[in-house]
């Protein structure tokens, strides 16, 4: 593992990286528990939507994309913002990095600790409803808890419009609702777990529409706390204020979509990583 001496004149600095922009939600809650620290910003658009492609050929993928934004920004701590990426190859990303690599964990633990009637709605992309991994987190964690599945593919495309600065409308979620309140057990649904890093972009316009109030829980906090932690561990002392940051592509931003929505965070964008 790195540690600080080897970084005299360099502000600390971690990568933010997913296949879209669903990370930004990541980003925020980092930003706000540790506003001193530099993020930059790594976007593998030539291969998005994650979620539609084979695992065969996204491991691969992800490990050579994350590797080289890596060496190209010099971060010091990779965050895989996104569970498709991180429930698939963050053994992978461990074994070639040198430096930590923080994933994302659908907030199942902290979702059956709070949890006063028993029954959790896991709201995810099919692909992370459906695997391996999460499945045995909710064994660990959420046994005798009833978890329902909630596939909503379609609140990825809806955050992204949002950030567009599009207006998310009730008709707009009435799918997605009705899988969480208007299934068998939906009416004892009392936390659900936002297991994208796009929904909690969506937070606000959820709890505004569902039928009854509710708790939303996402991994942010969590994750923001892991970068503090490993930021003491490897005793990397931040300046005063964050310096600036980049943004990095694997496919040119054609549209100025990324850049739109990554502008809160004023990063410079760099020709793609190829």
């Amino acid at each position: 593992m790195p540690n600080g001496s080897g970084h005299s004149n360099k502000a600390p600095s971690a990568l933010i990286f997913d296949s879209g922009v669903g990370a930004i939600s990541i980003a925020r809650e980092v930003r706000r528990q540790i506003p001193a620290l530099t993020l930059h910003f790594g976007v593998d658009n030539g291969f998005y939507p994650y979620g539609t492609k084979s695992e065969e050929a996204l491991r691969p993928r992800i490990v050579e994309q994350a590797s080289a934004m890596m060496a190209a920004t010099g971060a010091d701590i990779l965050v895989v913002g996104c569970n498709t990426a991180s429930t698939l190859a963050l053994p992978q990303l461990r074994e070639v990095l040198p430096q930590p690599v923080v994933g994302v964990v659908p907030a199942i633990k902290p979702a059956a600790q709070e949890t006063e009637s028993g029954v959790i709605a896991l709201i995810a992309t099919e692909g992370t409803v459906n695997r391996r991994y999460t499945r045995e987190l909710i064994e660990q964690f959420a046994n005798g808890h009833r978890v329902i599945n909630v596939p909503a593919p379609e609140l990825v495309r809806l955050a992204e419009a949002k950030l567009r600065g599009e207006r998310i409308t009730a008709t707009d979620l009435d799918p997605v609702l009705r899988r969480i309140f208007h299934t068998a057990g939906g009416d004892r649904v009392d936390t659900a777990v936002l297991a994208c890093t796009h929904f909690p972009l969506l937070r606000e316009e959820l709890d505004r529409f569902a039928p009854r109030q509710i708790r939303w829980l996402d991994s942010g906090p969590a994750i923001a706390r892991r970068v503090q932690w490993w930021l003491d561990e490897l005793h990397l002392v931040l300046p005063e204020r964050a310096e600036a940051s980049q943004l990095l592509s694997s496919a040119a931003d054609s549209d100025g979509q990324i850049a739109l929505a990554f502008a809160e965070f004023s990063p410079a964008p760099r020709l793609p990583v190829s």
